[in-house]
């Protein structure tokens, strides 16, 4: 088990040996051993261990720190384990696109660029998949927010090669209605929540979404509704209602103010209960910063906004500007048959290369 990770190897070989690991959420620990024996192994680096996440860092007293992260689990495996390469040179498996190759970069980076132009701090954290307070990248900043300083940082999630620019908010709010309970035969005698909340569906359904450019990237906000409870039985008028609402927002906006839109929207609707039941705040793409600038030199392409939510927001609230680039489809992604061209994991990790060593 010492060489499992041979770094040596190329990134495509590598995605296939993190594969070949299972690390379903939860079972990070074996995997988090092996990316800790691989980098101890690496004299540039110094190297930290919070639970299942690994940090490694340069000390070169660069002017700029850059932070490349990603996280080490996976869904729930569908068979699609040990990993197999076709003719073509695709390697299926569960975690190909989502988010091994992306990490399989990060070991070929922290491995081959021992003296990059900017000082680098790899993360590898687990628990992404799942419910955000397990999520490892949160408990690092919150224990060791210093690990996680930097001035620009990269998160190797899934985008087809492509950099997606921060990521917009998710706001879920419930919107709980009232009325009187009574027998559906004599209506009259009661007052049915379920009809009270009508002024909640109309107005979601004439809600104009903003679509707002921030760093020449036009995100696309949200307002909808994704569940409506309250029924009792089919003979009860029921006597309370409640629509969980979601909001994608952009990230020129905050969440108290993302927080304050929403009940500004449904502020004469009826509402008798406003619950907040989670909320994940968007980050800035943070394209005009210069790092971000000679990122997007190096890569190519032309930038894209992320609509939905990643990891990148816990960059922003630490005031740390962050993308989304890595080599999978997101479209793939926790799919059975879930794949990743391994030309991309190269590619990906050339442009890499080329943006810290140039």
């Amino acid at each position: 088990m010492s060489d499992f990770l041979d770094l040596t190897l190329d990134a495509g070989a590598l995605t296939a040996r993190l594969v070949d690991q299972p690390s379903v959420s939860g079972t990070e620990g074996p995997l988090a051993d092996a990316v800790e024996r691989a980098l101890r192994t690496l004299p540039h680096l110094t190297v930290d261990r919070y639970g299942n996440n690994v940090v490694a860092r340069t000390h070169l007293g660069r002017p700029e720190r850059v932070v490349l992260a990603g996280h080490l689990d996976t869904v729930p495996i569908a068979g699609n384990v040990p990993s197999r390469l076709d003719e073509d040179g695709v390697l299926w498996g569960c975690g190909t696109t989502d988010m091994k190759s992306g990490v399989a970069v990060q070991l070929r980076i922290a491995a081959t660029v021992p003296e990059p132009n900017r000082d680098l701090t790899f993360v590898f954290y687990d628990n992404e998949e799942v419910a955000a307070h397990l999520n490892g990248l949160g408990h690092v900043a919150e224990a060791h927010p210093d690990w996680l300083a930097g001035d620009f940082a990269v998160l190797l999630e899934p985008s087809d090669g492509q950099v997606e620019g921060g990521c917009q908010g998710t706001l879920r709010v419930e919107l709980t209605t009232v009325g009187e309970r009574a027998h559906s035969g004599r209506s009259w005698m009661g007052s049915n929540a379920v009809h009270a909340a009508a002024p909640i569906l109309a107005r979601l359904a004439a809600y104009e979404p903003r679509r707002p450019v921030i760093d020449g990237l036009e995100y696309h906000e949200g307002l909808n509704a994704v569940r409506i409870e309250g029924f009792v039985a089919t003979n009860v008028i029921p006597d309370a209602c409640t629509v969980t609402v979601n909001y994608r927002y952009a990230p020129d906006r905050g969440a108290e103010e993302a927080v304050a839109h929403v009940r500004e929207v449904f502020a004469d609707c009826g509402v008798a209960e406003f619950t907040v039941t989670d909320h994940s705040g968007a980050a800035l793409p943070g394209l005009s910063h210069p790092a971000a600038a000679a990122f997007m030199a190096a890569v190519g392409g032309t930038p894209q906004p992320k609509f939905g939510w990643t990891d990148v927001s816990r960059f922003g609230a630490l005031g740390v500007p962050a993308v989304n680039y890595g080599p999978g489809d997101a479209l793939l992604a926790h799919k059975v048959d879930e794949r990743v061209a391994v030309d991309r994991i190269v590619h990906c990790e050339e442009r890499l290369r080329s943006w810290l060593t140039s």
